[in-house]
């Protein structure tokens, strides 16, 4: 008995400290629970002030006055598949650089015409079209005019008349393949930190000898090292030409730095912007393995993104400063037909998303899912045969609804104004769909460069009000056409737009099978010499880059050489604007109405700080 009653007060004593214990592991878990909650929400956070806010362009320009300007320069073009296609690309690149101009044919070109031109712009191969006016053309270059020829015309006899006032002594008979660009002295951004090579090169190039006078800023890669850009002084004027033979939109910087060797210098406008986007991001992460995961990590696609490659995207944000948009996608599916429904599975979203939104980063809209906003009569072209095409405009407008609603219950005090095409694909429609029922959506950033079914833009306002922000750059392994486009938009626009996506590290074509490591370190390689080349540039979203586009695309700008100065009058000048001065033979004095940054020698990043600025010159 005695035994049997010490064990039940044995029992009874020890129930409570079970109990205790108990207690004590569930509160632990719900702790845990609490905590994980709390981490995966990612609510302390903080909605980072905007460096730089869109503008209403009606109000803010609706009473400025346009700058009355008279051509400054001629250009002369040529009807040929080369001539045709050099114009398309320099007046655009005169358009974006301001430069008021007058455009004729090679046929038509009179001396009447140089008189009142600062300068001359000459792309044309046959000369002898020109007659006796290329002469009349030397002439008024030697009495002090600006000549730039964008590449050589063929070599016969009025060339060889001419060649010795462009600074040349021989040219070779036939054209070379030009395989890259060595530069040879500052000249442009990022220019002669390494050389450049051509994607696709062909017969584009002369083989030149030149006069000891010539500057030389670029010569060929190969052991003949032939100058490619050179600056002539002849008489009382100066000559530039260009000797790489390719006028694709890709190559438009190299002639605006060109443009800018002539004279006394020249000052333009430029958007001084630098945003990084990721493409369907946040989203939902396709499950099962991916055989370089595997083989490098050993994990699955979702923790592999989870625990390797976000957290380097991370870092590599705060080792230089980056601000990213996210593009969301709601679905990871094909749906193109209603009802849409609602993606309840908000965790990774919230949890990403707002882990972006703490680095000082953006969400922007991908889509409802990754399918593009084109419609039945869009044509792929063979090209996208997993991609569907929407069943109705109402079937397009309910899907992106569903999107806009998704991403305002996530982020309720986010203002999501950016749109990123779906493989920088949207169709007329889908455009005109955005303008017209979603007015929160004030830029769309598809591709810069054109593609067989590409979403080709510019950096301008379009027609419909909403701004064209688009990107240049993209992916982990950086080819060479990459490296060499974004040389020309540092001089050209001042700008970088990168575009990745998670699913690139999982693309064989993108680069996946070097491995994750590597594409990184490709990355990391951009990252380094972009911010390099241009440590000036402001790191922006994608909502501040359009802001940045308004007011670059609306300036205009009105330039006087005087003696000892460069006067510059900007017209709608709302509160900031940006422009690259190159000033040849001076050196910067006193500067009112701005500041003024030297990027590399003789070529300056000016903040205008009113619209009135004068640059007054010290002789060097």
């Amino acid at each position: 008995m005695r035994r049997r009653n010490h064990q039940t007060e044995k029992g009874k004593s020890k129930n409570p400290l079970q109990f205790r214990q108990m207690q004590i592991v569930i509160l632990m878990f719900f702790l845990l629970v609490l905590v994980l909650y709390f981490v995966q929400k990612s609510v302390f956070y903080h909605s980072k002030a905007s460096i730089l806010g869109l503008l209403d362009t009606e109000e803010a320009f609706s009473e400025q006055a346009e700058l009355v300007q008279k051509p400054e320069c001629l250009y002369i073009w040529e009807d040929d598949a080369q001539g045709s296609q050099a114009r398309e690309m320099m007046e655009s690149t005169l358009s974006q650089m301001k430069v008021p101009y007058q455009a004729v044919r090679v046929e038509d070109a009179a001396v009447e015409m140089f008189q009142d031109c600062r300068t001359v712009v000459v792309g044309v191969t046959d000369l002898s079209k020109m007659g006796d006016t290329a002469l009349d053309l030397i002439e008024w270059l030697k009495a002090g005019g600006n000549l730039l020829f964008l590449y050589l015309p063929s070599n016969g006899g009025y060339l060889a008349t001419i060649q010795g006032s462009l600074g040349i002594t021989a040219i070779d008979g036939s054209a070379f393949v030009l395989e890259g660009i060595h530069f040879t002295r500052p000249y442009m951004p990022g220019g002669t930190s390494r050389d450049f090579y051509i994607t696709d090169p062909y017969a584009s190039s002369w083989r030149v000898l030149l006069k000891k006078e010539c500057q030389v800023y670029a010569e060929s890669t190969d052991d003949m090292r032939t100058p490619l850009f050179w600056r002539y002084p002849v008489g009382k004027g100066v000559a530039v030409v260009g000797n790489i033979g390719m006028v694709d939109k890709s190559y438009r910087g190299f002639y605006c730095a060109a443009y800018s060797l002539l004279g006394d210098g020249a000052a333009y406008p430029v958007i001084n912007g630098s945003a990084f986007y990721i493409d369907e991001f946040p989203s939902p992460v396709p499950g099962g393995e991916d055989k370089f995961i595997s083989r490098d990590y050993g994990l699955n696609v979702k923790d592999f993104l989870s625990q390797v490659w976000w957290p380097d995207i991370q870092d590599l944000g705060r080792k230089y400063n980056i601000r990213y948009t996210g593009a969301l996608v709601e679905q990871l599916t094909d749906q193109v037909k209603g009802p849409f429904e609602r993606n309840n599975n908000m965790s990774r979203y919230q949890y990403f998303g707002n882990q972006l939104l703490d680095m000082g980063g953006e969400i922007g809209y991908g889509g409802y899912n990754p399918m593009p906003l084109v419609m039945e009569n869009f044509d792929y072209r063979g090209r996208f045969d997993a991609f569907q095409r929407w069943q109705s405009y109402d079937d397009m407008k309910a899907g992106f609804s569903e999107l806009t609603q998704f991403c305002g219950f996530l982020f309720p005090g986010e203002q999501i104004q950016v749109y990123v095409p779906s493989a920088n694909i949207l169709s007329d429609e889908g455009r005109q769909m955005l303008a017209a029922d979603f007015p929160q959506i004030r830029a769309i950033a598809a591709a810069y460069l054109p593609g067989s079914v590409t979403y080709e833009q510019e950096f301008e306002v379009a027609s419909d009000g909403i701004v064209d922000t688009p990107r240049i750059v993209s992916g982990y392994a950086l080819n060479d056409f990459t490296w060499l486009a974004e040389l020309g938009e540092l001089t050209f626009h001042f700008v970088n737009t990168h575009f990745q996506s998670p699913d690139d590290v999982l693309d064989e074509t993108q680069g996946a099978e070097l491995g994750w490591a590597e594409m990184y370190r490709g990355l990391d390689r951009y990252a380094e010499w972009l911010y390099g080349a241009a440590p000036q540039l402001r790191n922006l979203t994608g909502s501040e880059l359009a802001a940045a586009v308004q007011r670059y695309d609306a300036l205009q700008v009105k330039t006087v050489y005087e003696e000892n100065a460069m006067v510059l009058e900007l017209g709608n000048f709302v509160d900031e604007a940006w422009l690259l001065v190159r000033l040849n033979g001076h050196r910067p004095g006193t500067v009112t109405g701005g500041t003024l940054e030297e990027l590399l020698d003789g070529l300056y990043l000016l903040k205008a700080e009113q619209a009135d600025i004068e640059i007054s010159y010290q002789s060097e």
